[in-house]
């Protein structure tokens, strides 16, 4: 019931009613199959055997009347079905969709990006289709059932003693192959969503793909993906084609048994032919209903893995939620790192960040440079609550980032990240995440400010221009100035600039740096930089060393008394590229 639940929560009103007109319109044509039988018996005991046409007539009529209701029930169960099941799946994808928004990005990480894909577009199609059968089935298979098997027994009772033979076969059959079934199709699901992920790798990085010649590598490694989804196919759908051939050798044993003791019993005169024609239609409907509810256990088993995967989404609860009366204002742009650690594994012994002790005003400018690995990116992170602290305290405006509803405090938060993201549709659409409200004024004056009006002004159709999906009409220095104009548009408390200027020449860089000061000289800036020159004229500067604060000063001040910041500006002034600290490569 929980289940249940979990999975119709937020349906509309609408969809609920389809539901439960279906499976009334299934008991409709059911009742009319029942009678059409016994009307056919009257036409060959009473009508053909008496000789009397009209009565054949006036039988058939009404034999044909309910067919034709029966048929117009049918018809308006399966459009029911349909529609409420397109219902559900739409109601289910929304919610799905929901919940994936309010993920952190550790719940985000625990089921994986291709996972949650599948279990969006294929195990909500697997449960879409069960569900639309059993809104049609579960009335109309049981019902019949039951109403076949009355009228099988009020004809003879004798022959219906079959069904105590042929219903337990089918029960059984069912149950074994279902049991078994079920866990090779968990094992399938599990293969979809690494084949998922391997073409989402390869779609993502297909330009890396054909700079390094690897196209045929690919090839391999997909084929190989597929080809696992296809013998974990085949090994769980081998199970489920044999329970078809199991049902009709049952339904046509008892047929043939019910045609010879029914033979015999006309014969000795016991039995009428037309009781016997009935019969074997009764017979038909009981074993056919019996399939029926075979079917839907098989559907059940199908998707069984599927909702329990869609569930498992549904019902997990994101790492990171508002408080229940959270604080609904930032009072300005001021940071403070109160010796902060932080994990991205809670039960690991090894923290990325080590007691961060950072203090930055409303309005300063603060640089944070360190090499590759050293974590960086991670502690900005930590601001906006996109993660949350292992230990210590961050606060914005004087208070524990914890103690603010998430959305305001986000809100207040704007960062361009190293990875430059943008999406389908106009620049104008693109730069209006930032501020949906925005006047064409200030997107022009943000993109003047990103160095960005330029190069839009070139195009053809300027801010209308269409964006391919992520951006790929645009180079990436195009890029990272769009992603700063969108950014601006928020006009935050608080700008968070991720190795922004990367892709960006230095003369374009300065002119970047010039404009944000001029332009929101109350907005607090942290500036996460490789090159000395993107930070040197910071209010303050953060040396971050594997994952801990190795010195923190003015330009001048690190100079003098901080080694590592001293080595890599020399480095750099002599016309070296390197990098602070001497760290593994990763994330940073």
């Amino acid at each position: 019931m929980s289940t249940v639940k979990t999975l119709t929560a937020g349906m509309e009103r609408k969809y609920i009613a389809y539901t439960c007109l279906s499976p009334l319109t299934m008991l409709g044509e059911v009742a009319m199959e029942t009678v059409i039988p016994y009307i056919m018996a009257l036409i060959i005991d009473v009508g053909i055997a008496n000789r009397d046409i009209n009565y054949v007539l006036k039988t058939g009529l009404l034999m044909i009347g309910c067919a034709c209701l029966s048929l117009a029930c049918g018809v308006a169960g399966g459009r029911l079905a349909a529609v409420a099941s397109q219902g559900f799946s739409h109601n289910l994808r929304r919610n799905l969709f929901t919940k994936v928004q309010g993920f952190s990005f550790g719940n985000v990480d625990k089921f994986s990006t291709a996972s949650l894909i599948t279990r969006l577009t294929t195990d909500v199609t697997n449960t879409q289709n069960v569900y639309q059968m059993v809104i049609r089935m579960s009335a109309r298979a049981p019902f019949m059932l039951i109403a076949g098997a009355v009228m099988a027994c009020i004809i003879n009772m004798k022959l219906a003693a079959l069904f105590i033979i042929a219903i337990p076969v089918l029960v059984i059959a069912i149950w074994l192959i279902g049991s078994v079934a079920y866990p090779r199709f968990s094992i399938m699901l599990e293969k979809y969503d690494k084949m998922n992920n391997t073409v989402q790798e390869n779609l993502i990085a297909i330009r890396a793909v054909k700079a390094f010649v690897r196209g045929r590598y690919e090839d391999e490694k997909f084929e190989k993906s597929a080809d696992a989804v296809r013998a974990a196919q085949v090994r769980a759908e081998k199970l489920i084609v044999l329970l078809m051939p199991i049902m009709q050798i049952t339904v046509y044993v008892s047929i043939i048994a019910a045609l010879w003791f029914g033979g015999n019993m006309i014969v000795a005169g016991t039995m009428k032919a037309g009781e016997l024609i009935s019969f074997l239609t009764y017979v038909t409907q009981i074993l056919m209903s019996l399939m029926m509810l075979g079917m839907i256990f098989v559907m059940l088993v199908l998707s069984r893995a599927s909702i329990h995967r869609i569930c498992e989404v549904l019902d997990e609860k994101s790492d990171i939620q508002s408080p229940s009366v959270g604080l609904k204002t930032v009072a300005d742009g001021s940071i403070d790192f109160e010796h902060v650690s932080f994990s991205y594994n809670k039960k690991s012994e090894t923290s990325v960040l080590n007691d961060i002790d950072i203090h930055i005003k409303s309005g300063q400018v603060a640089g944070i440079i360190g090499g590759t690995g050293s974590s960086k990116t991670t502690l900005v992170s930590l601001i906006p609550r996109l993660y949350d602290t292992l230990s210590g305290t961050v606060k914005v405006g004087g208070r524990d980032v914890r103690a603010y509803d998430l959305v305001p405090l986000r809100d207040s938060v704007a960062m361009v990240l190293q990875k430059n993201v943008l999406f389908s549709g106009t620049i104008r659409d693109n730069l209006k995440w930032g501020n949906r409200n925005a006047t064409e004024e200030q997107i022009v004056a943000a993109c003047r400010a990103a160095d960005a009006d330029s190069f839009i002004s070139s195009f053809p159709k300027g801010y209308d221009t269409e964006l391919g999906q992520g951006g790929v009409n645009v180079s990436g220095g195009q890029k990272q100035r769009l992603c700063i104009a969108r950014a601006l548009l928020k006009n935050p408390k608080i700008l968070i600039l991720d190795d922004s200027t990367s892709a960006v020449d230095t003369a374009t860089e300065s002119r970047i740096r010039a404009a944000l000061k001029d332009a929101h000289p109350e907005t607090t800036k942290i500036i996460i930089a490789q090159r000395i020159s993107s930070v040197k004229d910071a209010d303050i500067i953060f040396v971050l060393d594997d994952g801990k604060i190795n010195g923190y000063g003015t330009h001048e001040e690190l100079l003098s008394h901080n080694e590592i910041y001293r080595e890599v500006y020399e480095s750099q002034q002599t016309g070296g590229d390197a990098d602070i600290g001497t760290s593994a490569e990763g994330g940073n």
